[in-house]
Protein backbone atom coordinates (compact mmCIF):
# COMPACT_ATOMS: atom_id res chain seq x y z
CA UNK A 1 0.00 0.00 0.00
CA UNK A 2 1.26 3.36 -1.23
CA UNK A 3 1.33 6.20 0.97
CA UNK A 4 0.16 9.36 0.13
CA UNK A 5 1.89 12.52 1.45
CA UNK A 6 0.37 15.85 0.55
CA UNK A 7 0.88 19.62 1.96
CA UNK A 8 -1.22 21.57 3.89
CA UNK A 9 -1.05 23.89 0.82
CA UNK A 10 -2.20 21.01 -1.61
CA UNK A 11 -4.92 20.10 0.82
CA UNK A 12 -6.02 23.46 0.80
CA UNK A 13 -5.91 24.53 -2.71
CA UNK A 14 -8.01 21.11 -3.15
CA UNK A 15 -10.62 22.14 -0.80
CA UNK A 16 -10.76 25.81 -2.36
CA UNK A 17 -11.28 24.13 -6.00
CA UNK A 18 -14.07 22.10 -4.86
CA UNK A 19 -16.01 24.80 -3.44
CA UNK A 20 -15.22 26.92 -6.75
CA UNK A 21 -16.39 24.08 -8.52
CA UNK A 22 -19.86 23.37 -6.56
CA UNK A 23 -20.47 27.06 -6.09
CA UNK A 24 -20.49 27.46 -10.38
CA UNK A 25 -23.05 24.72 -10.29
CA UNK A 26 -25.27 25.35 -8.03
CA UNK A 27 -28.63 26.72 -9.55
CA UNK A 28 -31.09 29.23 -8.79
CA UNK A 29 -33.37 26.48 -7.94
CA UNK A 30 -30.72 24.51 -5.54
CA UNK A 31 -29.77 27.85 -3.74
CA UNK A 32 -33.24 28.47 -3.27
CA UNK A 33 -34.52 25.01 -1.98
CA UNK A 34 -30.98 25.10 0.17
CA UNK A 35 -32.37 28.70 1.69
CA UNK A 36 -35.77 27.31 2.35
CA UNK A 37 -34.34 23.96 4.08
CA UNK A 38 -32.31 26.38 6.09
CA UNK A 39 -33.62 26.26 10.15
CA UNK A 40 -32.39 29.54 10.57
CA UNK A 41 -33.75 31.44 7.47
CA UNK A 42 -36.96 33.36 9.02
CA UNK A 43 -40.55 32.35 7.62
CA UNK A 44 -41.84 35.15 5.08
CA UNK A 45 -43.84 37.63 6.34
CA UNK A 46 -47.58 38.25 4.88
CA UNK A 47 -49.59 40.74 4.86
CA UNK A 48 -52.13 39.00 7.12
CA UNK A 49 -48.91 38.24 9.83
CA UNK A 50 -48.70 42.11 9.67
CA UNK A 51 -52.05 43.37 10.23
CA UNK A 52 -52.98 40.39 12.45
CA UNK A 53 -54.79 41.87 15.66
CA UNK A 54 -52.93 40.21 18.05
CA UNK A 55 -49.56 40.73 16.50
CA UNK A 56 -50.14 44.07 15.88
CA UNK A 57 -51.44 44.86 19.27
CA UNK A 58 -48.48 42.94 20.71
CA UNK A 59 -46.23 45.11 18.91
CA UNK A 60 -47.78 48.39 19.83
CA UNK A 61 -47.30 46.74 23.93
CA UNK A 62 -51.48 47.53 24.18
CA UNK A 63 -53.57 45.33 26.34
CA UNK A 64 -56.74 44.13 23.74
CA UNK A 65 -58.57 46.90 26.21
CA UNK A 66 -56.25 49.39 25.39
CA UNK A 67 -56.41 48.88 21.72
CA UNK A 68 -60.02 48.42 21.06
CA UNK A 69 -60.78 51.88 22.61
CA UNK A 70 -57.57 53.17 20.91
CA UNK A 71 -59.37 52.04 17.48
CA UNK A 72 -63.01 52.52 18.74
CA UNK A 73 -63.67 49.32 18.51
CA UNK A 74 -66.02 46.77 21.13
CA UNK A 75 -63.92 45.11 22.89
CA UNK A 76 -65.53 41.86 22.26
CA UNK A 77 -65.19 42.50 18.52
CA UNK A 78 -61.25 42.56 19.04
CA UNK A 79 -61.83 39.44 20.80
CA UNK A 80 -63.26 37.88 18.37
CA UNK A 81 -60.79 39.19 15.39
CA UNK A 82 -57.89 37.57 17.26
CA UNK A 83 -59.84 34.09 18.52
CA UNK A 84 -61.04 33.79 14.60
CA UNK A 85 -64.75 33.62 15.49
CA UNK A 86 -65.27 36.12 13.06
CA UNK A 87 -64.00 37.76 9.91
CA UNK A 88 -62.11 41.12 9.21
CA UNK A 89 -65.02 43.54 7.63
CA UNK A 90 -62.62 45.13 4.82
CA UNK A 91 -62.95 48.46 6.84
CA UNK A 92 -61.17 47.12 9.51
CA UNK A 93 -58.76 45.62 7.70
CA UNK A 94 -58.21 48.76 6.21
CA UNK A 95 -57.99 50.17 9.62
CA UNK A 96 -55.47 47.59 10.70
CA UNK A 97 -53.37 48.37 7.66
CA UNK A 98 -52.79 52.19 8.10
CA UNK A 99 -52.26 51.17 12.21
CA UNK A 100 -49.40 48.65 10.92
CA UNK A 101 -47.94 51.27 7.98
CA UNK A 102 -48.15 54.39 10.70
CA UNK A 103 -48.79 53.55 14.47
CA UNK A 104 -48.29 56.66 16.30
CA UNK A 105 -50.06 58.60 13.45
CA UNK A 106 -53.22 56.82 13.03
CA UNK A 107 -53.86 56.29 16.47
CA UNK A 108 -52.86 60.15 17.34
CA UNK A 109 -55.28 60.70 14.62
CA UNK A 110 -57.82 58.53 15.98
CA UNK A 111 -57.33 59.96 19.57
CA UNK A 112 -57.95 63.55 18.38
CA UNK A 113 -61.09 63.05 16.28
CA UNK A 114 -62.51 61.39 19.37
CA UNK A 115 -61.47 64.17 21.42
CA UNK A 116 -63.18 66.97 18.68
Amino acid sequence: MALIRQSIEDIRAAKAKAGEKSLHQASDTRIARAIKDDPDTPPEVTLDMLIAPKNLRRRLGMTQEQFANAIGLPVATLRNWEQGRNGIDPAGKSLLILIARDPEGVLSALAAARAA
